[in-house]
């Protein structure tokens, strides 16, 4: 979503960024402040474009409804911000489900972003995924994490079902890391079924664990 809206309202420079990003010169975190900081649009035009051309990959909706009927905590667990996250979610129809991502303010025509979900004394690195994950896993959950880039690699290497898919494949193939590939969440949705239906989750008879993805 983060380049749909830069193709669109971003700078001409925004790519050459992108690229030295990509070539790992830089994190996320810096990458996603230089590109937006000249973004030519306010953040009610950049929520209606996101409306306008985004979707959720498919059966997000679907996974959503199922955990929410078996009290399942589900989340939406991102370095990119808030407010296109929001904006994705209540075009879908399921703006209640919980997210973890940069928090933005926008003022004189400035974005200022807040950190929130930073291991303590790291925040110069931005949220940390992982850190999201074991905070469910230290509740009693057993996570399922899917994930298809660079800034899901940590959160790849502590989650307990891992589904991957693009770069973030390609880096779990180099570290050895077992994955399911996916390509929309049909797959997690099975095996999220599967577990609670084996008694597990907060509805289980044999087991205190419950299921998040």
């Amino acid at each position: 979503v983060a380049e749909l809206l830069l193709n669109r309202f971003g700078d001409s420079g925004w790519r050459d960024v992108r690229q030295n990003f990509r070539d790992g010169h830089m994190d996320l975190k810096e990458y996603q402040e230089i590109t937006f900081r000249n973004i030519q649009a306010d953040r009610a035009t950049m929520r209606s474009y996101v409306k306008e051309h985004a979707n959720l990959r498919p059966y997000f909706k679907e996974l959503w409804h199922f955990c929410r009927s078996n009290d399942i905590p589900m989340a939406v667990v991102s370095q990119g911000l808030d407010f296109y996250i929001e904006a994705l979610l209540e075009k879908e129809g399921v703006p209640r489900v919980p997210i973890y991502a940069v928090d933005t303010e926008f003022h004189d025509g400035s974005i200022s972003y807040h950190y929130n979900y930073a291991y303590p004394g790291m925040e110069t690195q931005g949220n940390s995924k992982g850190l999201i994950v074991e905070s469910f896993q230290a509740q009693g959950c057993h996570v399922f994490f899917a994930g298809d880039g660079r800034s899901d690699l940590e959160a790849a290497r502590v989650a307990n079902v891992l589904f991957a898919h693009s770069s973030l494949a390609r880096f779990c193939d180099d570290e050895g890391i077992p994955y399911q590939p996916f390509e929309d969440f049909s797959g997690m949705l099975l095996s999220v079924r599967e577990f609670s239906q084996n008694g597990h989750g907060v509805n289980g008879r044999n087991s205190g664990e419950k299921a998040k993805p």
